[in-house]
């Protein structure tokens, strides 16, 4: 696939899984860039609509027993029951085997990243990813790091690279497709978009 045909290529259902890096309560301690309440909503509103979807997440800590502390208790508590969460020792998730044999066998081209921190944890293992010939977004209202430099310093290094920067709420009604599909109530209620709702309680009154 060229690269100006990966950039207008679709994110489908079928074809994308969520990769969520490091969202310990560690790391989540020094987040300045994004208030930790939002960034904590967008990140869990992300599991739960990839996981309405069928779309696969692989997730994945550093350190979790040490330095960094476990994954933050909302974003388990969204997780599919029997997720994996994978602890690895690497600052780099790509250059874990394990984290790549697990995304390896989602069978999935694009995948969309989002970690904390942005530039280190989502942004290395999504440049890697691209090189290793995957599609990779980065969710970045799910991601957030320690300082405004840091932040525009992975923003800047991600698109030198070929990585495709979005939101998580865009990718995941990209995923959707079709508001009439069966899916699209589940995956609005984990979006939790207020003026979602608003609007299907529109619709509803004009057919009642």
């Amino acid at each position: 696939m060229s690269e100006r045909s990966k950039f207008l290529e679709p994110i489908t259902r079928e074809n994308a899984a969520v990769v969520l890096v490091d969202h310990q309560v560690g790391l989540l301690s020094g987040v300045r860039d994004i208030p930790l309440g939002e960034l904590k909503h967008n990140v869990v509103a992300l599991a739960k609509a990839a996981t309405a979807l069928d779309v696969p997440l692989v997730v994945t800590t550093t350190a979790a027993e040490s330095m960094w502390g476990p994954t933050f208790p909302e974003l388990v508590q969204a997780l599919p029951t029997g997720q994996k969460i994978i602890d690895r020792s690497t600052v780099n998730a790509w250059h874990d085997g394990r984290v790549r044999e697990a995304v390896e066998a989602t069978r999935r081209q694009k995948l969309i990243f989002a970690g904390v921190s942005l530039e280190v944890c989502a942004a290395l293992p999504a440049i890697a990813a691209t090189a290793a010939g995957h599609d990779a977004y980065v969710a970045v209202d799910a991601s957030g790091t320690f300082s405004r430099t840091k932040r525009e310093a992975g923003l800047l290094r991600m698109q030198q690279a070929g990585v495709v920067v979005s939101d998580y709420a865009t990718l995941m009604v990209e995923a959707l497709a079709d508001n009439a599909a069966p899916e699209s109530g589940a995956v609005y209620a984990a979006l939790d978009m207020p003026f979602a709702v608003l609007v299907g309680q529109i619709s509803a009154a004009y057919q009642a």
